[in-house]
C-alpha cells in the first residue's frame, strides 16, 4: 500500500504560492490510518520513550495512538493560550509567516525520553521549536517523527543533531 495515494495536494492553500499537502484522505481511510501507525510504531522499535508529545493540531491524531502503542503519556504542545496551566513557549518562522507554541512546563521532568510527532516536516520551524522546549524543560529527544517530509524545503537542517523519521517523503 502506498501511503503517498493517501495524501491530497492542495495548490493556493493556506495561501498562494503554497501546495499544501492534505492528509485527510489517509485519516478516512482506516486502512492507510493503521498501516502509517504500524510505520511510525515500529519506527520506535528498540528505543527507551517515556513521553510523546503532539504538535497542534494534526500532531495530536497520530501522537496520541503512537503513545497508547507505547504506552506512554502524550504531551500536547498547543498554540498560544490554548492550554490551563502555567507555560513556556518558544516563537519560529513558518514557510509563510510565524506562530508560537506552548506546553506545560511541567509535561517533560529532566531526563524524560521523549519523541516529537507532527504531521510533515516542512522548514523546519515548526520542529525547531518542539525540541527548543522540550530542552529547556530537561527532557532529551529520542525522535522527531512524521507522517511526511517534504525534503525540498530543508526542514532537517534546522535539526540536524535529532533523528529524524518520516513514513513519506517528497
Amino acid at each position: 500500500m502506498s501511503l503517498k495515494n493517501y495524501i491530497l495536494d492542495i495548490q493556493g492553500f493556506p495561501k498562494e504560492g503554497i501546495l499544501f499537502k492534505d492528509i485527510t484522505p489517509l485519516l478516512i481511510n482506516a486502512d492507510a490510518s493503521k498501516n502509517c501507525l504500524k510505520i511510525l510504531v515500529s519506527s520506535l522499535k528498540d528505543k527507551k520513550i517515556d513521553k510523546v508529545i503532539g504538535v497542534e493540531s494534526r500532531g495530536f491524531l497520530f501522537g496520541m495512538l503512537i503513545a497508547q502503542e507505547v504506552n506512554v503519556g502524550f504531551v500536547p504542545v498547543r498554540k498560544p493560550n490554548k492550554l490551563p496551566y502555567k507555560t513556556i513557549s518558544a516563537t519560529y518562522d513558518l514557510e509563510y509567516g510565524t506562530d508560537t507554541l506552548e506546553i506545560h512546563i511541567d509535561a517533560i521532568q529532566k531526563g524524560d525520553r521523549v519523541v516529537i510527532h507532527d504531521d510533515v516536516l516542512a522548514t523546519g520551524g515548526t520542529i525547531k521549536a518542539v525540541c527548543e522546549l522540550v530542552e529547556r524543560l530537561g527532557g532529551e529527544i529520542v525522535q522527531c517523527n512524521f507522517i511526511m517530509e517534504l525534503s525540498f524545503l530543508n526542514g532537517r537542517e534546522k535539526v540536524k543533531e535529532q533523528e529524524i523519521f518520516a513514513v513519506i517523503r517528497y
